[in-house]
């Protein structure tokens, strides 16, 4: 309805008060902005101006359209400066999908050196269980994947970095039956009591569990947290990632068992997107540092 030059002139006039200061200002004639201040207020069939002998006022209508289209300029502004940043690899936001495996406290740590290097992009995170990670990654829920576990279960345009091993441990509260067994667990002695196991967050890629025995009940719950707290209150038992195992272990809140079969361990990794490789994405892999990096800060 109006151009931008419009909107400009009817701004700089109402704060100049002038039209002959506006026009200096805009380097135009006096009788150029007269024209383009009419054309406006017969469109929009208002007074917009009060002309005075030396200087002109703004209306009630005036006052209304100059706030409005001081914002209508602000937003044109911004689409322009997006664009080119858009043109150039700059991204709105970055999503990390972050395994359920990996220690919560280097996220903080994350989140602010982010936000002190990028002053215009968000930092979305997400927290998935198995598959659900990859899943996430492959849908374009997720521009990064953090402690992804097993083999990568999807072709596409991705790359990805070892994290190395997760190491399992089997533990159960200290007043579980099974805390009093002396020797190595086998299967049949371990189906006789829950397994408390995480549900995979996966949408569309095949759901998976990390152990459990043919013909046990499950225990699920939605997140290691959850899954400690049933283990803490002997509810079931379960196989934890060393890292997670270790504080509770060392207060004697679990004890540690041998099981026969021991449960093999699994190789995670960090992947991307590499159709998404934002100036945002190219920071957080750089920061994220080497393999041997990655396991000492986020599973080991």
């Amino acid at each position: 309805m109006f151009s931008y030059t419009e909107l400009q002139v009817i701004d700089v006039v109402a704060r100049c008060e002038s039209f002959s200061a506006a026009a200096e200002e805009l380097h135009k004639v006096p009788s150029a902005i007269s024209y383009t201040i009419r054309s406006i207020e017969e469109r929009l069939a208002v007074q917009l101006f009060i002309r005075l002998h030396r200087k002109v006022e703004l209306t009630p209508a005036g006052k209304f359209f100059v706030e409005e289209s001081r914002k209508v300029l602000k937003q044109m502004e911004s689409i322009k400066l997006r664009t080119q940043q858009v043109a150039n690899g700059w991204c709105e936001n970055v999503t990390v999908a972050l395994d359920n495996i990996v220690r919560e406290q280097q996220v903080n740590q994350l989140v602010r050196d982010f936000y002190r290097t990028f002053s215009d992009v968000e930092l979305h995170l997400t927290m998935e269980v198995f598959n659900g990670v990859w899943d996430a990654l492959a849908d374009g829920r997720a521009d990064i994947a953090i402690g992804a576990t097993t083999a990568i279960p999807v072709g596409g345009n991705f790359a990805h970095r070892d994290m190395g091993t997760l190491v399992w441990k089997f533990v159960v509260a200290p007043h579980h039956p099974l805390a009093t067994v002396q020797h190595p667990l086998t299967v049949p002695e371990l189906a006789q009591y829950p397994a408390v196991c995480l549900e995979d967050t996966a949408r569309t890629l095949p759901k998976r569990l990390t152990w459990l025995m043919d013909n046990q009940r499950r225990i699920v719950v939605p997140n290691w947290h959850s899954a400690l707290q049933c283990l803490r209150g002997g509810l079931g038992i379960s196989i934890v990632p060393s890292h997670m195992a270790i504080p509770l272990l060392e207060k004697g809140e679990l004890i540690e068992k041998e099981l026969a079969v021991k449960p093999p361990v699994s190789p995670c990794c960090l992947a991307w997107n590499k159709s998404k490789m934002s100036p945002a994405v190219v920071w957080i892999l750089n920061y994220l540092g080497d393999s041997e990096k990655l396991h000492q800060d986020w599973i080991r």
